[in-house]
């Protein structure tokens, strides 16, 4: 592409001194179709005045292309915005795009709304590392110690945060006996998670040593390792984290499940959990768990944005406290994802919180760049 060419109807005119906000989203993990969905929120919500948007989709099997439906929608309107975004469109190359994105002298930043493996896991962030772009959102370290939950159960524990009992193992360490050492070890019921994986795809909770086994076989056509926990008994606290070197965190939320715990479709389709804002822990809890987000946040070397998740029993009863459960470098922007819900609680409207995102990561980008540049 020279100066002047951009995918069509991308709205640049040669004056334009509105931001070009590049927005990724589908991808080729299993967390697909809630991509698509964060996707289409996001670009309703992004003032048209500040942004010029370009929205690009990757299939299922890694194509990426200009969204022609996303794009027209756009010139009609937010209002014309499906509540799904289609990936598919005019074909691109994600090197020559980033390569004409870095040869303008306008400020570009990315967006890449893009959930679960080879698009949270810091693969694409590394993509745009190396074309010298911002974008939001954590960096590789941080994207990949997030995304893999064993790996960061283990930074985690390092770093003296309080956690809920688990044992983690590759796929070439199963053996017929495992299962029964694991229920021995944790208890019954127990959760079965793989490790790479988000928005509870894959998750099981088996009552059985029986379960437990097909629990573990199920989470390993998602991923060659698997995280098992126990099951406890605890109120599902979460909080939405912003910032880079100076972090804030929301005030914290409670989900209450509509299903036995708080699973995909209970996420996305059914609608049947809902939120307490803010969680009803009492004064001193909320602001642990407030601290206690922002050291995790800090552990993981996140940036920009994340959603630490935590399980709570009550100390009064016996219970542990906060426990941290995992932590979600690109959560979900739906109308019922909790991220946005805490903010907009604290008074942050949902367009305000896309500025927001947008400023830090170009101020980590200039970081970066003084670090990296000599």
């Amino acid at each position: 592409m020279t100066e002047r060419e951009t995918p069509a109807g991308t709205g640049e005119s040669p004056t334009d001194d509105r931001i070009h906000l590049i927005v990724l989203f589908g991808g080729e993990s299993a967390e697909h179709d809630v991509s698509c969905t964060t996707a289409a929120h996001v670009l309703a919500a992004a003032d048209p005045a500040k942004y010029r948007i370009t929205p690009i989709g990757i299939s299922t099997d890694g194509q990426w292309a200009l969204a022609n439906g996303a794009v027209a929608a756009l010139a009609a309107g937010p209002d014309a915005l499906p509540d799904r975004l289609d990936p598919g469109g005019t074909a691109v190359s994600p090197t020559p795009l980033l390569a004409d994105v870095t040869a303008r002298p306008e400020r570009t930043v990315v967006m890449p709304l893009l959930h679960g493996p080879l698009g949270e896991d810091g693969t694409v962030q590394g993509l745009l590392d190396l074309a010298d772009v911002a974008y939001v959102g954590s960096g590789v370290l941080g994207s990949a110690l997030a995304m893999d939950k064993a790996m960061a159960k283990e930074v985690l524990t390092a770093a003296g945060i309080p956690q809920a009992r688990h044992r983690s193992f590759a796929d070439h360490e199963m053996t017929p006996g495992l299962p029964q050492e694991l229920a021995d070890d944790l208890g019954l019921p127990a959760f079965v998670k793989p490790a790479n994986m988000g928005s509870s795809v894959g998750v099981s909770k088996a009552t059985t040593v029986e379960a437990l086994r097909d629990a573990i076989d199920l989470a390993l056509t998602y991923d060659e390792v698997v995280v098992v926990e126990e099951a406890v008994a605890g109120k599902e606290i979460e909080v939405a984290v912003l910032g880079n070197t100076d972090p804030q965190a929301a005030t914290p939320g409670e989900i209450v499940p509509g299903d036995e715990f708080y699973s995909y479709e209970d996420k996305y389709v059914t609608d049947g959990s809902y939120a307490v804002i803010p969680a009803p822990i009492g004064d001193d809890a909320l602001a642990e768990a407030q601290a206690l987000a922002i050291r995790t946040y800090r552990a993981l070397r996140c940036d920009g944005l994340a959603r630490v998740d935590f399980f709570y029993e009550d100390p009064t009863t016996g219970g542990r406290g906060l426990l941290c459960n995992e932590v979600n470098t690109m959560p979900g922007f739906t109308p019922i994802s909790m991220f946005p819900k805490m903010w907009i609680a604290d008074g942050l409207s949902y367009p305000a919180i896309i500025d927001r995102l947008v400023d830090l990561a170009l101020d980590r980008h200039s970081r970066r760049r003084r670090n990296t540049k000599h």
